[in-house]
């Protein structure tokens, strides 16, 4: 275990809170009926949906709105969505990868595509990059929730394989295997996570530019307003001055 060792993972996901509140709600939403489908609509019994519930509390997401949202997995109400991973560079060589809930695989694939072409990136086959990620289980609190030494603790005894802690929190590693029990067993001694769910991680990542970076952020932004779109991630780094220039 690493315990203290740091990494940046650049995972693009919700924008500017305020002005897409109401999409947030409906990509969370969308989770939450697959996962409710997949499996039974008990978050006790089902490992994705009480991850999803997790996620959907996390951005403080109404009760009645997540009820809905299991309810719409059957009767009536039921949707059909496909899951589905697209792959590509953006300007620079970056990788990025794009997970989508989709209705629709054909218009989603060409939003994606044309989104990719408009930035100057390309779309790629699947796999063109995912082999440079490590698909990971992340479950994170926030610092004051316990010390390092606490969290490293209580992470080994339920099964994690790392632990990144700093100021801005603790992020805690688990294989995909693993993650449910990892949280499970971290809720009960520190609470529901801010944040808990399988993510992308790049094995290495890549400085760019402000002038590249700007390009990439503008590229995930885009890719992020898609309904269609779950998350984003990509393997670069910028520095923090961009971050607050596009987050303003």
């Amino acid at each position: 275990m690493a315990g203290h060792s740091q990494f940046k993972n650049i995972m693009h996901r919700k924008g500017k809170q305020d002005k897409v509140r109401s999409k947030v709600f409906g990509k969370l939403a969308r989770e939450i009926t697959v996962a409710a489908k997949m499996g039974l609509p008990d978050p006790a019994f089902n490992p994705r949906l009480r991850l999803a519930i997790l996620a959907a509390r996390a951005e403080n997401m109404p009760k009645d709105n997540i009820e809905r949202a299991i309810k719409k997995a059957s009767g009536s109400e039921q949707e059909n969505y496909d899951e589905i991973r697209y792959e590509g560079y953006a300007p620079g060589g970056v990788a990025v990868i794009v997970e989508a809930l989709t209705d629709n695989n054909n218009r989603t694939a060409g939003e994606v595509r044309a989104i990719f072409t408009k930035a100057g990136g390309n779309l790629a086959t699947t796999g063109a990059v995912s082999f440079m990620f490590d698909h990971i289980g992340v479950v994170e609190y926030d610092a004051a929730k316990a010390s390092a030494d606490a969290m490293l603790e209580a992470a080994i005894e339920a099964g994690a394989e790392d632990v990144v802690s700093s100021e801005d929190g603790h992020q805690v590693i688990a294989t995909i295997d693993t993650l449910h029990d990892v949280a499970k067993a971290l809720e009960a001694k520190f609470g529901e996570p801010r944040k808990s769910g399988l993510v992308w991680k790049p094995q290495n990542t890549v400085a760019v530019d402000d002038e590249a970076g700007e390009k990439i952020l503008k590229l995930m932004e885009a890719l992020d307003e898609s309904d269609d779109v779950q998350n984003v991630y990509a393997n670069f780094e910028v520095s923090d001055a961009l971050v607050q220039k596009m987050s303003a």
